[in-house]
């Protein structure tokens, strides 16, 4: 009689134990599957030749992880991951998190172009800065360009600086592909019909455009700016623009001179009449609508306002011109003189 109960309590006690093991390996597998982890939100970036266990300690140093042990567990049995920007958040569990890193859903990052983008390099930086993608990859767009057709000198025609949500990882070509894209999805029959009003195709009034973002970033002048060039463009005038010599030096100096305006350069206003080549810089929104919507006006010639504010002084003749001029030079005379 007391074996048969010291059996049948030693086997209780090995179903007890079993079934609190069991549990015990059962709420595991729940928790890791079914229960949030995570206490906030991390962006993650995962770089090509990362190993799960380092993205692991990536994730573990946010402080944001609930159970460690939870994480660490489900990451051991990881066989490889993608690259890409992540997000985890509260709603997420260690296993969706490892799931998502294996199967690269990815979230999408934003691309944002502004501020003064003169030249394909800085570009080429802004995207780089962004994006996986390597700046100097971005910088060899004219292989992709010369490969779909697209002179380089009208790159800056087929791009209109925004903020556009990409997958971090995209390449090269998929992320002009993209910005071509929405740039003709801006492109309107009514935007395109009101550029021709203009006497301008799409390209030329992104070139006016470059050429206004180049005189001004006060926004409220820049259809008075680009009404101006019309009016020379229409008058049969050379636009004498210096924004357009700058570009003939790579904007490297700081102001014109008159030497300068003798470059021999298609993009020199003051050499060559007409509009230059292609844009001397990515223009903005503001000032491609402002190339085809410009204010109707007289005026031929405009300058700094002598208080310095960033307006601009406007004139319908040379004489009244002048005038301008010399109120500025004066001014600027004695701003130089006070500074001494």
């Amino acid at each position: 009689m007391e074996a048969k109960t010291i059996l049948w309590r030693f086997l209780r006690g090995v179903l007890i134990a079993a079934v609190i093991i069991g549990g015990y390996f059962a709420y595991q597998m729940y928790y890791d599957r079914k229960v949030p982890n995570f206490t906030g939100k991390m962006d993650l970036y995962v770089y090509p030749g990362m190993e799960a266990s380092e993205v692991c300690d990536v994730i573990l140093a946010s402080d944001i992880v609930k159970k460690p042990s939870s994480l660490m567990r489900v990451f051991q049995d990881v066989k490889s991951i993608q690259p890409g920007h992540y997000v985890i958040d509260s709603t997420c569990t260690s296993i969706y998190v490892t799931r998502m890193l294996h199967l690269g859903w990815q979230t999408p990052v934003n691309l944002t172009l502004s501020g003064s983008i003169r030249t394909p390099g800085i570009l080429a930086r802004k995207i780089g800065a962004q994006m996986m993608v390597d700046s100097a990859a971005v910088a060899d767009f004219a292989c992709y360009a010369d490969s779909i057709g697209l002179d380089p000198a009208l790159l800056f025609t087929r791009i209109i600086p925004d903020t556009y949500q990409m997958t971090w990882t995209a390449p090269v070509k998929d992320i002009f592909a993209r910005l071509f894209k929405e740039r003709d999805a801006w492109w309107t029959p009514e935007r395109v019909e009101a550029a021709k009003a203009q006497g301008l195709t799409p390209e030329e009034a992104s070139t006016l455009a470059s050429i206004v973002d180049g005189e001004t970033r006060y926004v409220p002048e820049q259809p008075t700016i680009a009404g101006v060039y019309l009016n020379r463009l229409h008058e049969g005038m050379k636009l004498q623009a210096d924004p357009t010599v700058a570009y003939c030096f790579n904007y490297e100096p700081n102001r014109i001179l008159r030497w300068m305006l003798l470059v021999d350069n298609p993009y020199n206003t003051y050499m060559y009449a007409g509009l230059p080549p292609g844009p001397i810089s990515c223009p903005p929104k503001s000032c491609l609508e402002a190339a085809i919507h410009p204010e109707s006006h007289r005026y031929i010639y405009f300058c700094a306002d002598p208080s310095f504010n960033g307006s601009h002084r406007f004139a319908v003749t040379y004489t009244e011109h002048l005038q301008n001029a010399r109120a500025f030079q004066k001014a600027l005379n004695e701003r130089q003189k006070a500074a001494q």
